[in-house]
């Protein structure tokens, strides 16, 4: 592919030729929720076990290990959990970009002189780096440097270095295939979440970042970011845990306990909430046994009532009660993984016995600024369409995202319900958000008037590209139907052309005069 072809509409049109994780899921058949063992691993072992060895290939093609990643002097706070996830990462990497990045003590963040030893060229390095799914809008927000989603640009000029990297290895290793051109298709790259995350440790590296916070993608112990070695990882967290992914990770939180801690590592403390009662013994139990199996430094359990006593912190983006938990996780993690790097904190913060009241103004303000898209979001764009965005994708959070949008909107409003998901059941969450949504709005009428079902590509299939599978979208539309007679739908196999279908709504509403949303 010639260099004037690789653009950044390129790179995705690649990318989304590598299969989903949705098919990857598939092949642990469906979720089975009668499957008697306690506190092990999900049935499907045979393949989970296969994960990470074939994880290490791809990334040896790409041209890393873990120990190459470690040389580097990158320090990462690793995140795993059910729910919460998301927004702890979020949160620990907006309080870590708020101190200079080591070696500490300074003020000033450290620079390079571009290689020339003249000074001549001053690039300043990022502070943080984030890897977090799944994305709301664009690919680009799994991708961060200091809170930001990587530009289109150094999208497009990573993504084809590690896509030339795989090419060559596959020509190197002679993989079978039916034609020379083979090696350069997506026949000879790792499914789709892999090679996303191969990208961002290779973004990461390119530009020099130091510090990374990882999110999980689905479990732990097999999850393809738990490659990382220990020397690499500062702090483990497990946020919330539920029953999600039961075929992969098993139909007990014992069981998912026992994947969600595979990311503790041996000599660094794990960070996690804990959670008393008969009903969560078992898991608390389990997650304790996990860190002395993995030989942590210390399973450090943040207990509710030190964060209800604690005054929180106003002004924050991130709303909602719940929230305040992932920021006392938040906080103790980053406190870990800044210590670890260097960083010495001065008074009671800095002391064993801390209390969440000690943070330091610093922690505050990261606490205050950081945000996620698509968490309990509202906007208004510049034609006047209002915008209530969340990434929810598990049913008990889909209820919650029902609950709130149906709190702020009102009977006779045009609501367009845009519904991207490929890779989960889309019967399970439809229905928790519209029952949700029409229990809270106490009406007979819909609370949507239209649903727009759409795949998480961002551009419609490029000339020769492969059809798209809308599967998921037509099972979704007839979910719609059936719940909700009168609700116009359709479906749509990217965003732009689904996006362009809720402004036409729009537009007409506005013609209308009515209130949209």
């Amino acid at each position: 592919m010639a260099s004037s072809q690789r653009t950044y509409d390129d790179a995705l049109s690649r990318l989304a030729q590598l299969q989903s994780n949705r098919t990857i899921v598939n092949l642990f058949g469906s979720d089975d929720s009668n499957n008697d063992s306690q506190n092990k691993p999900a049935a499907k072992k045979d393949l989970n076990s296969l994960a990470i060895p074939e994880m290490l290939s791809w990334l040896a093609r790409a041209g890393y290990t873990p120990s190459s990643l470690a040389a580097t002097g990158l320090k990462c706070v690793h995140v795993a959990g059910t729910k919460g996830k998301g927004s702890v990462s979020a949160l620990v990497s907006s309080i870590i970009s708020q101190y200079p990045p080591p070696p500490f003590p300074g003020t000033a963040a450290a620079a390079d002189d571009g290689g020339d030893g003249g000074g001549a060229h001053i690039i300043k390095k990022p502070v943080v780096g984030t890897y977090t799914s799944p994305h709301v809008l664009s690919v680009r927000e799994r991708i961060q440097l200091d809170n930001v989603p990587v530009s289109r640009e150094k999208f497009a000029l990573y993504f084809f270095e590690v896509w030339d990297r795989l090419s060559a290895a596959a020509r190197a290793a002679r993989d079978p295939v039916q034609s020379e051109a083979e090696y350069d298709g997506p026949g000879t790259k790792p499914f789709y979440f892999r090679f996303l995350t191969i990208l961002a440790f290779h973004i990461f590296v390119r530009e020099g970042v130091k510090q990374a916070v990882i999110e999980c993608g689905i479990g732990g112990e097999y999850d393809s970011t738990n490659f990382l070695s220990p020397e690499c990882v500062t702090a483990s967290v497990v946020t919330q845990l539920g029953i999600d992914h039961v075929a992969m990770l098993g139909n007990t939180l014992e069981k998912i306990a026992w994947n969600k801690s595979g990311i503790f590592r041996k000599g660094v403390k794990g960070f996690t909430r804990r959670l008393d009662g008969e009903a969560q013994k078992g898991v608390m139990e389990l997650l304790r046994n996990r860190a002395q199996e993995k030989e942590v430094e210390k399973l450090v359990e943040v207990r509710d009532e030190q964060v209800e006593k604690w005054k929180g912190v106003e002004g924050v983006k991130l709303e909602g009660p719940f929230q305040k938990f992932n920021m006392a996780l938040a906080v103790a993690a980053a406190r870990e993984h800044l210590i670890r790097v260097g960083h010495k904190f001065e008074g009671a913060f800095g002391e064993e016995g801390w209390k969440l009241d000690d943070i330091p103004p610093e922690f505050e303000k990261g606490l205050k600024e950081a945000s996620l898209k698509g968490r309990c979001e509202s906007f208004r764009d510049s034609k006047g369409t209002e915008w209530f965005v969340d990434g929810a994708h598990t049913e008990d959070s889909l209820a919650g995202v029902g609950q709130w949008f149906a709190g702020k909107v009102k009977e006779g409003d045009v609501n367009v319900l845009v519904f991207n998901q490929q890779d989960r059941n889309p019967e399970v969450l439809l229905r928790a958000l519209l029952t949700a949504a029409h229990k809270q709005s106490g009406t007979t009428t819909p609370v949507f008037t239209y649903a727009v079902l759409t795949r998480n590509e961002e551009k419609a299939p490029a000339e020769g590209e492969p059809e798209r599978d809308l599967a998921v979208q037509l099972q979704g539309q007839k979910i719609v139907q059936e719940a909700s007679a009168g609700i116009e739908t359709s479906v749509y196999n990217a965003v732009e052309p689904a996006m362009e279908q809720v402004q036409k709504i729009a537009e007409q509403a506005r013609k209308d005069g009515k209130t949209y949303s």
